[in-house]
């Protein structure tokens, strides 16, 4: 068993702490296998009412995965990506389909793997350090562990405009958009935890409702609320160069700063991104875990973007990518094309 995640039972629930405080609690292969032994050993546990989880240190519930292994898997052309990925999008089902409360502690730094041990769970509770974002078109990636489906679904044209650009939401804003369901003061933390362990909970998850809410505060205001109209005419088009014409259009200070963003991103990233949104929001979640396999998966193609992200911002850091040119519609249609039959995402 890994030591980067403790697993146990107290009381009435089922604790799970990412313990990788140095890596800000980012996912390895060691920690996604040890959270689906414990969820499904739970699951028929009459025992265990809910599950909590947090991470390790205060900055981060779980910054995301290993994209260090995953660019080295993929140039080796061995399955250590694949079966990351594999094992990462079963446990982002699990916890979709989880029957029991999934109470994640999401105060810190929650993006990428981090969103999809927490944003499919029944209870996402920010704190004073949240901030969530889905930041992968920044390193030649796309959202995935579910990101094309939690995403359109939001309202309007937010999870368009948060999957293109990467956009950082604290906890005001992660409150509005719908992405965390409660807010509790970070000092009082330490309160709810001992709270939720000691406390004897029911099978609907009402005695959990009612802590959360006893241990809640006012998450402060909201910036979202004024840019949605901006948000919603720019991010509602139908492709990335119609979402660029809107924006340089706009002739507004938020609206320029959002072109820059874009323009400074992966373009195979946005267009795949985009493209993957459309189709998510018509899939079912297992349907849209299928594609992202296939989607990642194609992403350690030779000469993906995905490498020179990986060397710009996690090796290199000089945050100076070069990127390869839009793709057309024909490459865009091939990262979604069925692995092989090896390879094609299965479940538990």
């Amino acid at each position: 068993m890994t030591e980067d995640v403790k697993t146990w039972k107290t009381g009435d629930v089922g604790r799970i702490t990412l313990n990788r405080p140095k890596a800000l609690n980012a996912l390895n292969q060691d920690m996604v296998t040890a959270m689906i032994e414990a969820l499904t050993g739970w699951a028929d546990d009459d025992d265990v009412k809910a599950v909590v989880v947090d991470g390790e240190g205060e900055k981060g519930f779980c910054a995301g995965g290993d994209i260090k292994m995953l660019a080295e898997s993929g140039r080796a052309g061995d399955d250590r990506a694949w079966r990351f990925w594999r094992d990462e999008y079963r446990l982002n089902t699990l916890i979709k389909e989880y029957a029991k409360p999934y109470v994640a502690l999401i105060d810190g730094i929650t993006m990428g793997g981090g969103v999809g041990v927490s944003v499919h769970g029944s209870h996402r509770v920010a704190g004073d350090r949240t901030l969530f974002a889905m930041p992968e078109t920044g390193i030649g990636f796309h959202p995935d562990v579910g990101g094309a489906y939690f995403l359109p679904r939001l309202a309007g044209a937010l999870g368009t405009w948060m999957g293109l650009t990467g956009a950082r939401l604290r906890t005001a804003d992660a409150i509005a958009a719908g992405v965390a369901t409660h807010y509790v003061p970070s000092e009082r933390n330490g309160e709810l935890i001992y709270a939720l362990e000691t406390e004897r909970l029911d099978d609907d998850g009402e005695r959990i409702e009612e802590l959360l809410d006893g241990f809640g505060g006012d998450a402060g205001h909201s910036d979202l609320a004024h840019a949605r109209g901006l948000i919603d005419a720019a991010f509602g088009r139908e492709s990335v160069d119609a979402i660029l014409f809107a924006l340089d259009e706009a002739g507004d200070a938020w609206s320029a700063k959002q072109a820059g963003t874009l323009r400074s991103k992966s373009p195979t990233s946005l267009r795949v991104t985009l493209e993957a949104l459309r189709r998510g929001a018509d899939l079912d979640f297992r349907g849209v875990m299928t594609q992202d396999l296939r989607v990642s998966m194609r992403f350690l193609a030779p000469g993906s973007d995905f490498y020179e992200g990986v060397r710009a911002v996690v090796v290199d850091k000089d945050n100076a990518p070069k990127w390869a040119p839009a793709p057309t519609g024909t490459e865009i249609e091939a990262f979604f094309g069925p692995l092989d039959g090896e390879h094609e995402m299965t479940f538990i």
